[in-house]
C-alpha cells in the first residue's frame, strides 16, 4: 500500500518534509512558512516532539499561496480564494456522488419498468410528461 510505511513512495498527504526542505522546495523562507501556518493558511503535520512535517500536497498549497501573493493578492484575498477552491472541490465531489445516485436510480427504474411490462398489466394512472423536454415524469394518484 502506497503512502504508509514500506513498499512504495509516500502518498501526497504523507507529512515527510522538514521545514528547511519544504522552504527550499517551494522557494520560500522558513519564517514565511511559519507565518502562513500562524495565519491558518496551512496546517503541516507534527512529529511527536512537535516538529513540522510538510506533505507533497502542503508544498503544492504553499506554491499556490506564493503565486497568489506574488501577483499582488493580499493574505485575506488568498484566504478567501483557498476557501472558495475548497468549496468548489467539495461541491464537485457532492455532484459526482449525486450523479452516481441518479444513474443508479434511473437504472433501477428502467429495470422495474421492464419487469412490470413483462409481469403485470399496464397501470391506469395518468402520466404527464414535461413538455419542456426534461426527463421528469409526474404521476397523479386519485384520492380515496
Amino acid at each position: 500500500m502506497s503512502g504508509t510505511g514500506f513498499g512504495g513512495p509516500p502518498g501526497p498527504d504523507a507529512p515527510v518534509y522538514v521545514i528547511s526542505v519544504a522552504a527550499q522546495l517551494t522557494g520560500l523562507h522558513p519564517q514565511t512558512l511559519r507565518t502562513y501556518e500562524r495565519l491558518g493558511l496551512i496546517t503541516p503535520g507534527r512529529t511527536g516532539g512537535g516538529g513540522r512535517r510538510y506533505s507533497h500536497r502542503d508544498l503544492e498549497l504553499l506554491r499556490s499561496i506564493a503565486d497568489l501573493t506574488s501577483s499582488g493578492i493580499g493574505i485575506e484575498g488568498v484566504r478567501r480564494i483557498l476557501e472558495l477552491e475548497h468549496q468548489v472541490a467539495a461541491l464537485r465531489a457532492r455532484n459526482d456522488e449525486l450523479h452516481g445516485e441518479l444513474v443508479a436510480t434511473r437504472e433501477a427504474l428502467r429495470l422495474a419498468a421492464t419487469a412490470r411490462v413483462v409481469d403485470t398489466p399496464v397501470s391506469r394512472l395518468p402520466v404527464l410528461r414535461d413538455p419542456g423536454g426534461s426527463q421528469a415524469v409526474v404521476v397523479w394518484r386519485r384520492g380515496r
